[in-house]
């Protein structure tokens, strides 16, 4: 008999957000990233290109979005976020995004700077979630000493109250994150007699346990909640089974499943459907794709993606061509991570190999769908190793069109390819593109370019992108960059 879910009410769809114009979204992106920053400030160019009146929050974070998932440069999304402030009203998501852009590239002081002049002007914006952002990154960047220091500065100086329970987790999550487990227990050792647990904090440390890939550490952890009276939840099942799935331990992960006494979720039956794929069951996971609806649930883009994964480890790629084409039939849009996934079975069928690959990737241009940091450095692999240069150089110019500017190993292996082709010129402006959208080149593509370019005489490039490069440098944090 199925486990249905205890109220329809738990796939509720919310109300879609008004569409903003992604022509004038790429649009605003291209600006700020194809911005020679930081040889010319960038406030008059976006005062010229881009009215205040034209602002609004949805845009200004939309665009942020972008920015953030272009890997932009943390100041440019800084002037750009004060820029808005100008004519429309920040928003908790616009505050965030621009707050992990920094912090992500280390730029802390900004990113400190920030939150204390939002803490004076906009104090509704200091939320759990914006200081688990720079909470987070510092638990990455920094020492276990500096993170509770940071902890401490934020609760004396930026949020100037008595933190909670609701802080505590967020301290707990930025360990968990990094996978820092000795540290989170330590943390949650001496400070949980401060701080009341609740059974989010139990499944915050579940989860880190389980992240760390330490199985037997999860499920001690498991029994020790229990035993301190806290009472499971979907969330808590959730972590167990998917603990299981990745140790291909399948069966346990069912049994967990069918014992388990709360509402069935859409997010645990996509964990088993990717379960079964991780054991080569394809028969098992579309059948408990297929039991979904009759559980209550409604199918979204995540379980078709699963489904989808699960096929393509069996093997059959025809299969999940076909679960593609039902999901848009039924007017699912297909994702980045479908379009990955597909790619990688792709490349490992002969069936459909490098020609069907390149046929998914015009699809996908044709649906100005961009696709994330590991599909782009995948297929410029493939496209580089297979001598197809062109295509490498066509999907750097399809990122740069839509605002984006690929990861410095899609960089390399364009470069490589290029440099190995006597195509120095091609190189070269790929590496300036990049510096002038303030991301570094490495050291391999600039040595590179240096023998390239010095055996072809063409010396006067190559100081061309030494300057560019040192005057970016001198805006970049520097190595051993406070954290707090």
């Amino acid at each position: 008999m199925l486990k249905k879910a205890i109220s329809s009410d738990s796939y509720r769809l919310l109300a879609p957000a008004k569409s903003t114009n992604k022509t004038e979204i790429e649009r605003i992106t291209r600006i700020i990233n194809d911005h020679p920053f930081p040889n010319l400030p960038i406030q008059p160019t976006l005062s010229k290109h881009i009215p205040p009146s034209s602002l609004s929050p949805p845009l200004v974070s939309q665009v942020l979005g972008r920015l953030f998932a272009a890997h932009s440069n943390g100041l440019k999304a800084l002037e750009f976020f004060n820029y808005s402030l100008k004519k429309t009203p920040p928003t908790p998501d616009s505050f965030e995004k621009t707050l992990h852009i920094l912090s992500r590239m280390r730029y802390f002081d900004h990113a400190w700077a920030l939150m204390s002049e939002m803490r004076k002007s906009h104090p509704f914006l200091l939320t759990s979630k914006s200081m688990s952002i720079l909470l987070c990154k510092i638990a990455k960047f920094g020492s276990y000493e500096e993170t509770l220091s940071a902890f401490k500065r934020m609760e004396k100086e930026i949020f100037k109250r008595k933190f909670g329970v609701d802080e505590f987790n967020v301290l707990l999550r930025a360990f968990c994150t990094e996978r820092e487990m000795k540290e989170a227990r330590s943390v949650f050792e001496k400070m949980h007699s401060r701080f009341s647990p609740d059974v989010k904090t139990m499944n915050i440390l579940l989860l880190g346990f389980k992240e760390s890939g330490d199985l037997t550490a999860t499920e001690l952890f498991y029994h020790e909640m229990v035993k301190r009276g806290f009472e499971p939840n979907a969330v808590t099942y959730g972590v167990r089974i998917d603990g299981f799935c990745k140790k291909r331990n399948f069966g346990e992960a069912l049994r967990v499943f069918e014992e388990m006494e709360v509402e069935v979720t859409l997010q645990i039956v996509t964990t088993l459907i990717h379960g079964a794929g991780v054991v080569r069951n394809k028969v098992k996971a579309r059948q408990l794709f297929d039991e979904i609806p009759e559980r209550g649930l409604r199918c979204d883009c995540g379980a078709y993606n699963a489904l989808i994964s699960a096929l393509m480890r069996c093997g059959d790629v025809s299969g999940a061509v076909q679960v593609m084409e039902e999901m848009e039939e039924k007017g699912i849009e297909a994702d980045s991570v479908t379009f990955h996934s597909m790619f990688i079975g792709m490349m490992k069928c002969k069936e459909f190999g490098f020609t069907g690959v390149c046929e998914l990737y015009g699809k996908m241009k044709e649906r100005s769908l961009v696709p994330k940091t590991p599909t782009v450095v995948m297929l410029m692999k493939l496209f580089c190793q297979n001598g197809e240069v062109n295509l490498g150089l066509d999907l750097w110019t399809y990122m740069l069109e839509k605002g984006y500017c690929p990861h410095g190993h899609a960089l390399e292996l364009l470069t490589t390819a290029l440099c190995a082709r006597r195509r120095a010129d091609d190189a070269f402006e790929c590496s300036r593109q990049t510096v002038e959208r303030g991301r570094c080149v490495s050291e391999p593509v600039f040595r590179m370019l240096e023998t390239s370019l010095s055996s072809k005489g063409e010396l006067e490039k190559l100081e061309e992108l030494k300057r560019k490069i040192q005057k970016l440098h001198s805006f970049l944090p520097p190595p051993g960059t406070q954290l707090i």
